[in-house]
C-alpha cells in the first residue's frame, strides 16, 4: 500500500514531535509513562494560506522542516496507518527554531 501525503487545506500546518531524550542529565531512564507531551515539533506540510477578504492568500511564516512551538490546546490528532500527526492553525504558532 503507498504512503499516504497529507495535503492541508488553506492555514492548517502538519506537525510530528521531535523525539525528546529519554534519559535525565543524571543518567535516569525515563519511561513514557513519565515523559510530558513534546513541546517541539517539526513541520511536515503547509497549506496555502487563509483567504483573506481580497481574494489572494495570507502567507505562511513556516516551510517543511521547520522546528515549531505552539499553544499546548490548539492542535487537532489524527492517526494514519497507526502512526499520530498534529494539525494546527497558523495563528496558533508561537515561535520557530532559527535555522
Amino acid at each position: 500500500m503507498a504512503e499516504v501525503k497529507l495535503i492541508p487545506l488553506e492555514d492548517h500546518i502538519i506537525v510530528e514531535p521531535l523525539e525528546d531524550e529519554n534519559v535525565t542529565e543524571s543518567g535516569i531512564v525515563l519511561p513514557d509513562t513519565a515523559k510530558e507531551k513534546p513541546q517541539r515539533w517539526r513541520v511536515l506540510a503547509v497549506g496555502e494560506g487563509k483567504i483573506l477578504e481580497n481574494g489572494q492568500r495570507a502567507p505562511m511564516d513556516v516551510e517543511e522542516g521547520d522546528v515549531v512551538y505552539f499553544t499546548k490546546y490548539s492542535p487537532d490528532e489524527i492517526e494514519i496507518k497507526g502512526k499520530k500527526y498534529l494539525v494546527i492553525r497558523h495563528s496558533s504558532i508561537l515561535a520557530k527554531e532559527a535555522r
